[in-house]
């Protein structure tokens, strides 16, 4: 019988801590449509001024701040957006730029640390001589850090180099900053210094930082003031949301600085099942909170099958692929429970039929 759940699946299965439950239920509200609730209005200040930008908006999602963004950036339907194949926005987002704002989406090759190369980049932007024909590139999106590539960090450098690529051209840079506290975290660089080239940016309140709703989108005023507008047409104006973002705020207090320890752990698991014998990890490429593992195929046993084995130890993890599982570590998981999850799967795979197992 399972007596404890670790659980693994993401960074947004956190569970609101007792500070946030005090904070959510003494939260000072007003009508945030209307613009008067001052918990909404003060972490909006307060996330604008850590990312180092004029303003911010408080949005229910990280998937409704990216599209926000998109569509401010992107008003005229018919414009291009050059983003990686393997972004965020482009696989997860239910195709919303295209399907809510007209927006044609340009996709370039993230290579395996979530870049794009930058001379790829500027190939694919159109050339204005042909806006007769073609889509007409209006923004450059980047994530960092980059979840699909495995929580891999886009450092400033490059960051700097694709947004003087986008003034060059006359385009914006959006940042989808889901994580990109843990981004900041692992790079050992200030987060507004991280985001300075951006335009706009979106911080995911509920991944790492473990609060639970909500997205930021911050930027200009004149930026803000056209997302705002667009939330309300999209249908993300909430009224005593203070309520949310007071948990918000104990989040950005409290959460920040335990993405380090998160990290550490996730160095730690990683290096854990590498040891295991029909277990490959790239231990060099997890520089932050999520670990994918491969399982070779001598093991002789699927990814959904070894998550249905983990589930009976009460380990709860998702399958990538058929031979790929992801694992994400929150501020909610401790040191015993990497090494009753390392101990979990070791028992799991000891259980497999031998047929020749090989690292």
């Amino acid at each position: 019988m399972v007596t404890k759940v670790v659980d693994l699946r993401s960074d947004t299965v956190t569970k609101p801590t007792d500070m946030m439950r005090v904070a959510m239920v003494s939260a000072e509200v007003d009508d945030d449509v209307l613009g008067y609730d001052p918990t909404a209005l003060r972490l909006e200040k307060e996330m604008a001024s850590i990312m180092g930008k004029e303003a911010g908006l408080f949005v229910p999602s990280g998937t409704m701040g990216n599209l926000i963004s998109v569509l401010v950036h992107c008003d005229i339907r018919g414009s291009e957006v050059i983003l990686g194949d393997k972004s965020h926005i482009h696989v997860y987002e239910n195709g919303g730029i295209s399907t809510i704002g007209g927006v044609h989406p340009k996709t370039v090759k993230n290579n395996s640390d979530g870049s794009m190369d930058v001379d790829s980049i500027e190939a694919a932007i159109r050339d204005p001589k042909g806006a007769l024909y073609y889509p007409t590139t209006r923004l450059i999106c980047l994530e960092n850090s980059h979840a699909n590539s495995g929580g891999r960090c886009l450092s400033v450098e490059y960051t700097d180099r694709v947004g003087q690529l986008a003034r060059q051209h006359g385009l914006k840079l959006h940042i989808d900053g889901a994580r990109i506290f843990n981004a900041a975290t692992a790079l050992g660089v200030p987060v507004d210094r991280l985001v300075e080239a951006a335009d706009s940016v979106s911080v995911c309140l509920s991944k790492g930082l473990g609060a639970p709703v909500g997205s930021v989108i911050v930027g200009s005023q004149s930026f803000i003031s056209k997302a705002r507008a667009m939330r309300k047409t999209l249908g993300g104006g909430m009224r005593q949301v203070g309520i949310l973002c007071a948990a918000a705020i104990i989040a950005l207090k409290q959460n920040v600085s335990k993405l380090q320890g998160d990290h550490e752990k996730a160095k730690r698991l990683a290096d854990g099942l590498n040891q295991i014998k029909g277990l490959k990890v790239d231990v060099e490429s997890v520089e932050t909170n999520i670990v994918y593992f491969d399982i070779l195929e001598s093991t002789n046993v699927t990814a959904k099958q070894l998550c249905k084995m983990l589930e009976e130890h009460g380990i709860l993890v998702i399958p990538e692929s058929s031979s790929r599982i992801r694992i994400v570590i929150h501020h909610q998981i401790s040191e015993n429970d990497v090494l009753c999850t390392l101990s979990s799967i070791q028992l799991a795979v000891d259980s497999l039929p031998r047929v020749h197992i090989e690292k």
